[in-house]
């Protein structure tokens, strides 16, 4: 097998590994057992289970802050946004759902590289949440900052919540997911 596909096997298999028992509860053991491979060659191909996080991390980050970002540059109506950036989440993931988790361990070290790449991530999204607030919020007439920061900050806890929800329903695809998220945002704010 190609080193290239190889490392796609082993990253798949760590990111659920990683998202289901956090940093802390991982096993390289029960990594290299999911993909087939021996546990030195996990260190081989990325030199520590720190080195392995991070290229999970990585792969998970960029892909959704990329996808979030190409959403939110497509532009639209500010009403709509927040439904186009979730569906934008829910394709990011669909495949991978505990990719998500990756970003919200409470059990990672907080220091170091690991910890600098969680709070790198996490501050994109909190500027895109941010972001998108003030231009919903500017939409409707609202212009207090603090207003728009609580808004903000409430809209990641809502999404933290709908995802980490999602991922134990299996069968709940991404267009279902946001076909769903749609029926809640209209039933509760009339959007």
């Amino acid at each position: 097998m190609p080193r290239s596909e190889r490392e796609g096997l082993i990253l798949g298999a760590a990111t659920d590994e990683f998202g289901r028992n956090g940093y802390a509860g991982a096993s390289m053991v029960d990594i290299a057992k999911l993909v087939g491979v021996t546990k030195p060659l996990l260190y081989q191909y990325f030199g520590s289970k720190d080195g392995l996080y991070l290229a999970c991390l990585h792969r998970a980050g960029d892909r959704l802050t990329q996808g979030v970002a190409e959403t939110m540059a497509a532009g639209g109506e500010p009403e709509q946004m927040p439904l186009a950036v979730l569906g934008a989440i829910f394709r990011t993931f669909d495949h991978d759902r505990y990719a998500w988790k990756l970003l919200r361990d409470n059990s990672l070290p907080t220091v170091g590289e690991i910890g600098d790449a969680v709070r790198d991530y996490r501050a994109q999204l909190d500027a895109f949440a941010l972001i998108g607030a003030t231009q919903l919020m500017h939409a409707r007439g609202l212009t207090e900052n603090q207003d728009i920061e609580a808004i903000a900050h409430v809209w990641t806890g809502v999404v933290d919540s709908l995802i980490s929800w999602w991922i134990d329903q299996p069968g709940e695809d991404a267009t279902a997911m946001t076909d769903r998220c749609a029926r809640i945002m209209k039933n509760l704010f009339g959007w």
